[in-house]
């Protein structure tokens, strides 16, 4: 394999490619070992949605010889009525405080979903794309948060290898999933 690099979503190819990556990891497209053993996806997006997303925050992406190899989704706050599995969190998000102050004092915004290729797993691909956010987004705001299902091991702990923080857990009964939700602190040096 030829070196992996980050960057940004440039073309509608990319975005394409990302679809394709995201329907061979979605939760209803894989087995229940896979999902166990490899983790898995939730929201499936469209075309139009990552374009959207893309021109109100960069989408940060994987790269392997100009090929789509992972991919973590940046979600402004506005986009929370456009995704609806993400509606609750957000809803959430808005009664909850960290470090004492409401989330509306923060500047945030919402990893929307990360996925990486098997064939990139296991080589720091998530790091990457995670240290990528950093770059791309650390003056910009105060920190990242997401939500992960506590029944996807594999997410949960590369989250808290990269230094993402539990801060929530609620049940959501409409997926049937109980939900983590976990923030990284860009003003906080990461382990």
């Amino acid at each position: 394999m030829t070196a992996i690099v980050t960057g940004k979503i440039t073309t509608d190819n990319h975005i394409l490619q990302l679809l394709a990556l995201q329907q061979k990891n979605l939760k209803k497209n894989i087995s229940d070992e896979e999902m166990k053993e490899q983790g898995f996806v939730t929201v499936e997006h469209d075309f139009d949605k990552i374009k959207s997303m893309n021109a109100s925050l960069p989408q940060i992406v994987a790269f392997n010889q100009n090929v789509v190899v992972g991919y973590a989704l940046s979600m402004p706050l506005t986009f929370k009525n456009i995704i609806p599995e993400l509606t609750p969190m957000c809803e959430l998000l808005e009664e909850l405080e960290y470090e004492g102050k409401s989330f509306k004092e923060y500047k945030y915004y919402i990893m929307g979903q990360i996925c990486i290729d098997k064939s990139a797993r296991g080589i720091g691909v998530f790091q990457m794309l995670y240290l990528e956010h950093a770059r791309e987004f650390g003056e910009q705001f105060d920190f990242i948060v997401t939500e992960v299902s506590i029944h996807n091991k594999r997410s949960m702990r590369a989250h808290e290898k990269i230094g993402f923080v539990k801060i929530h857990e609620y049940y959501d009964p409409e997926n049937n999933d109980t939900w983590a939700v976990v923030i990284w602190n860009f003003k906080t040096p990461s382990t």
